[in-house]
């Protein structure tokens, strides 16, 4: 589906907090700002249209999201963009560059993920659970399949092999699908909680699953000082 860029790729420059060229400094002047890592990040799997982003970010408020998303387009590493007809309607999404913030929001969320105050059992939107699957991906050894997932109102396809593809897609055709809210998977695959003592609804193979649940782990614990 091609779509239509209606703003260009931002050409104002981002604000100057720090007298310090430091790349680390001026990353924080790109994304530093409360909410604007977590946009970039719910971006990851294509264009989402303004209501999508504030259900997926509770607690941002629409003043806040407008500001934030005109921040990443003055930046370069969003744009607005117009999907084709008969939909015809607005949406936001990642440049070329901004989609490079991956790497970057994998290696924060390994690390952060180590703090002793580090809580799995908060909120989680679909956008952040498929990302952690691909910053948590231990590997499959060969094993090949196709993984569904539908929420309320997203639906994922993670396809495991050497690597793991994620892409928001129908998941009928997969192998197995699983229904439920993020946080219950997020207790199936990472508080490793028996698949049927959560209210999640599988369709397809049982074995797929579980086997899929054995690819991931938290990372251990830092010592506290």
């Amino acid at each position: 589906m091609k779509l239509e860029n209606v703003t260009g790729d931002g050409a104002g420059p981002a604000k100057r907090w720090y007298d310090d060229a430091c790349g680390t400094a001026h990353a924080l002047e790109l994304v530093g700002e409360r909410w604007s890592l977590l946009i970039v990040r719910e971006l990851m799997f294509g264009p989402r249209r303004f209501g999508e982003l504030r259900a997926a970010l509770p607690g941002i408020s629409a003043n806040t999201l407008t500001q934030r998303l005109d921040g990443l387009a003055a930046a370069g590493i969003a744009r607005r963009e117009k999907l084709p007809p008969p939909a015809s309607v607005q949406v936001y999404g990642l440049t070329p560059w901004g989609y490079e913030a991956e790497d970057a929001i994998q290696a924060l969320g390994r690390w952060a993920a180590r703090s002793p105050g580090h809580d799995p059992t908060l909120p989680i939107s679909p956008a952040s659970l498929m990302l952690s699957f691909r910053t948590m991906f231990r590997g499959s050894d060969g094993w090949r399949a196709a993984i569904g997932f539908r929420f309320d109102h997203e639906a994922f396809v993670v396809r495991v092999g050497g690597t793991l593809d994620v892409t928001r897609e129908d998941p009928a055709a997969a192998d197995v699908v699983l229904a439920a809210d993020p946080p219950m998977i997020a207790a199936l695959v990472y508080g490793k909680v028996p698949l049927d003592q959560l209210p999640i609804a599988v369709t397809g193979s049982t074995d797929a699953a579980c086997r899929f649940v054995d690819l991931f782990a938290l990372p251990p614990k830092a010592p506290r000082a």
